[in-house]
């Protein structure tokens, strides 16, 4: 009985995490100013045009098998797609972008399964520095 319990206070701590990740298949998903031993260093919403260089982090779950694309879009145009083999059921990676201190504005990456569908996006502004 106690295994039991046990267990079921498992499965609900577990099931309470996944309802704070972005999405089912995305525990998490962050811009970083740098990635070490596959994780995001100092996050960041927002930088200003001083940074030229920035990384988008995702954690992939259970979606083992596919191929996944971070895209990177600045005012509506794709300025790049970056694709990834994802290889187990938690698969953690990332791509950089950089970034033309003129580029001033909102970057947005969405982050699409094989068949161009969207998993996930998120926005990151980029600032003037003056």
């Amino acid at each position: 009985m106690k295994k039991i319990v046990i267990l079921l206070g498992l499965l609900l701590s577990l099931n309470a995490m996944s309802d704070e990740w972005p999405h089912e298949n995305i525990s998490n998903a962050v811009f970083a100013l740098n990635v070490e031993d596959r994780v995001p260093i100092n996050i960041v919403e927002e930088a200003d045009n001083s940074l030229g260089k920035i990384y988008f982090f995702t954690n992939i779950r259970n979606l083992d098998g596919e191929r996944i694309t971070h895209r990177w879009i600045y005012i509506d145009k794709i300025m790049a797609d970056v694709s990834f083999d994802i290889n187990g059921p938690r698969w953690r990676v990332w791509s950089s972008k950089n970034l033309w201190y003129t580029w001033i504005g909102e970057w947005k990456v969405q982050v699409l399964r094989m068949d161009g569908s969207i998993l996930y996006e998120k926005i990151f502004n980029y600032t003037d520095k003056e």
